[in-house]
């Protein structure tokens, strides 16, 4: 078993690689038309997807299916989304309207979120 320490240096890695990946296509899906909540809720998902195969390989030991985990993770993940998804939306609508905008509060948005997440995925769904 890893320590708590390691595993949440390791989860907050995870969490910078689902930060580009969220920002990334966020930033794609807003330029083909979808507004800051759709492109947001795509952005989020492609995001949980890329942190729980990095969360399952690096930080936790894998406990079950790929597949059951995934949703499990995903439905974890819901609480540390609705944090996120308040930041985000607060953040936004404090911010100029600027290309960054979105990315910054992104990034507000993560940050809030992580301790619930890290939580969530140690207790929930890889219970290690």
């Amino acid at each position: 078993m890893r320590s708590a320490s390691r595993q949440l240096g390791s989860f907050a890695v995870a969490g910078v690689l689902g930060f580009v990946v969220d920002v990334g296509v966020l930033y794609c899906a807003m330029a083909l038309g979808a507004g800051w909540i759709a492109g947001r809720l795509l952005s989020f998902v492609a995001a949980a997807y890329s942190t729980w195969r990095f969360n399952r390989r690096f930080t936790f030991a894998a406990t079950a299916s790929p597949w059951r985990e995934w949703w499990r993770y995903l439905a974890s993940m819901t609480g540390g989304m609705l944090v996120n998804f308040l930041v985000y939306s607060l953040a936004l609508s404090l911010l100029p309207a600027a290309w960054w905008a979105p990315g910054l509060a992104v990034a507000c948005g993560s940050v809030a979120g992580m301790a619930v997440n890290f939580v969530s995925a140690k207790l929930f769904v890889f219970k290690s």
